[in-house]
């Protein structure tokens, strides 16, 4: 079976949300809550270099995907069915996306869920996003032991993809001669 360019064209187009559409080519932001306001600039402005939309992506990590439609439209579940943090995480990323990119650029907001590097590799497939701009992350115990356990979300996207990923430095700047995470020899 032969199946022509524009065959294939039409299958692809159809797996895109009708909402997602108007997003092609755009620069995707990963954002969490609490997240320095510097990452949500610097994708701004790199936005608006580009001529392309803006989309504020979270993931929430508390639920993954069970299947996706043909349509392309993803069914998920909660890992604890008693929590709905990922929804609080949304609202709590939106507001702060509000306060720091309303009046420079517009901006859409979208939230996928599961394994973060994953969702957004995926997401910015679907969309044929030119940029993805991600935070580092925070220094903290917690934040180092969650690294261990998941891996760094921006060296897990720049070996899975092709996209171009720009990753902005967070929080307080270590010396040259400083261990990350703090070594416990000295």
């Amino acid at each position: 079976m032969t199946v022509s360019k524009n065959q294939v064209e039409a299958v692809g187009e159809a797996r895109i949300p009708e909402e997602d559409k108007a997003l092609h080519g755009a620069v995707v932001v990963g954002a969490i809550p609490d997240q320095n306001p510097r990452v949500l600039k610097e994708a701004a402005r790199y936005a608006k270099l580009l001529g392309a939309p803006l989309v504020v992506v979270h993931v929430d990590v508390t639920r993954f995907v069970t299947y996706e439609d043909p349509d392309g439209y993803v069914h998920s579940a909660p890992i604890d069915i008693n929590v709905d943090a990922g929804a609080e995480e949304f609202e709590a990323v939106k507001q702060a996306a509000a306060e720091v990119l309303d009046g420079r650029i517009a901006w859409e907001s979208r939230q996928l869920v599961g394994d973060p590097a994953l969702a957004l590799k995926h997401f910015t497939t679907k969309i044929d996003a030119k940029l993805i701009v991600i935070g580092t992350r925070k220094r903290g115990f917690g934040e180092s032991l969650r690294e261990f356990f998941t891996g760094s979300v921006a060296a897990r996207l720049s070996h899975r993809q092709s996209i171009p990923l720009l990753v902005i430095p967070q929080g307080e700047l270590l010396a040259d001669d400083e261990d990350y995470p703090p070594s416990d020899l000295t």
